[in-house]
């Protein structure tokens, strides 16, 4: 079994999911213990509830990977009063980190939880898209460099993640001219010599950032930047990020039938019951899909052509809202996030294939069907 702390795990998952992609309600991260404990194995889950943490500890692991934060507000007292504190208070207790990987896995475009629900049920895998785009996630880096130095420079911020557009990467936009300084007598020029005027060739540098790389690719650039004074700016654009976003629509292989599409939709996620609107005696063809609580994406749905809506916690009202325009497929929220576990374990194994990492045997969905 490799050596692994918690924090080696944490890492590779915030490279897939980054923090800073969740909805601004959410607080997924490491919600209880120490990072930089040595990792015994991995229990991953949906929901980390006492009976979970009980199941870390007969099965020997102290990390508890959920999708679900088990704190999403403060705790001002521990007196064990409500399913949050018995959890936290066992979990702190008996040294078992509990990490939550919630709305940020929900919103990327691969390895998060909707490109998993879409292969599910088959959806075409260069179909996938975004279905609501996030603004404010793009900046604009701007930076001048000796034209000599350009192509080092350059690599270091696509290295660092700057210059991807959508199916594209290593983008930048480059114009060579010339730039004048002049170092006072405590300056350490790269070129030119102290107390007199420079006239150098250089390169002025323009690539897309993701924001929440945005430290990152600039401290790439100043490792790389010859210059001891590096001039760079960082501007938001009003672009949307095509791979940053909630909810994803693609479309099946062949069209099928509204009454077949609903059994194989049964069938592929293994469901009890799905709840629906009217069917509109059209083929399916194009699918949209949100995991959990997705009723607010309905009109990106519509908009964006879908025959099709899965997602759960549809109210009863919110139903008419589908208006013949489309179907709404409600099939619990539970039930369209269970293969979230099935995913994460995925990922940690791949990564760290000689490590342990166990499936929860327990099933966490508090609604039961009779």
């Amino acid at each position: 079994m490799e050596s692994l702390r918690i924090s080696d795990i944490i890492n590779f998952l915030e490279t897939i999911a980054p923090p800073a992609l969740q909805e601004s309600y959410d607080n997924s991260g490491l919600i209880v213990g120490n990072k930089n404990e040595i990792c015994t194995g991995v229990l991953v889950c949906l929901d980390s509830i006492e009976a979970i943490i009980d199941e870390a500890i007969s099965r020997n692991v102290n990390l508890v990977i959920a999708h679900h934060p088990i704190v999403f507000s403060g705790l001002k007292k521990f007196n064990g009063k409500n399913y949050i504190e018995k959890t936290v208070m066992k979990a702190i207790k008996n040294d078992i980190a509990i990490y939550a990987i919630h709305t940020n896995l929900d919103n990327v475009l691969h390895k998060g939880v909707n490109e998993k629900i879409s292969q599910k049920i088959g959806l075409e895998q260069n179909s996938l898209q975004i279905l609501a785009p996030k603004k404010n996630t793009l900046q604009k880096l701007v930076t001048f460099c000796p034209t000599k130095n350009h192509e080092k420079v350059l690599q270091a911020l696509f290295n660092a993640g700057a210059g991807a557009v959508g199916n594209y990467d290593q983008c930048s936009f480059n114009l060579v001219g010339l730039g004048t300084f002049r170092g006072n007598e405590n300056s350490k020029p790269y070129i030119g010599k102290k107390g007199k005027l420079s006239t150098e060739p250089e390169t002025r540098i323009e690539v897309l950032v993701p924001t929440h790389l945005s430290q990152k690719v600039v401290k790439a650039l100043k490792k790389a930047h010859p210059y001891e004074e590096v001039a760079y700016y960082l501007n938001n654009i009003e672009n949307t990020h095509q791979e940053i976003g909630t909810g994803m629509i693609g479309e099946l292989k062949n069209a099928k039938d509204e009454m077949n599409f609903l059994f194989h939709l049964k069938d592929a996620m293994k469901l009890k019951t799905i709840k629906h609107t009217s069917l509109r005696k059209k083929n399916i063809k194009r699918v949209a899909v949100c995991g959990g609580s997705g009723s607010f994406l309905l009109n990106n749905a519509i908009k964006a052509g879908a025959d099709i809506f899965i997602t759960a916690d549809y109210k009863y009202h919110q139903f008419f809202d589908a208006n013949n325009q489309i179907i709404i497929a409600d099939i619990g929220h539970y039930e369209s996030e269970q293969y979230t576990i099935q995913l994460i374990s995925e990922l940690v194994s791949e990564k760290f294939p000689n490590f342990a990492v166990l499936i929860s045997e327990i099933n966490t969905n508090p609604v039961n069907y009779l």
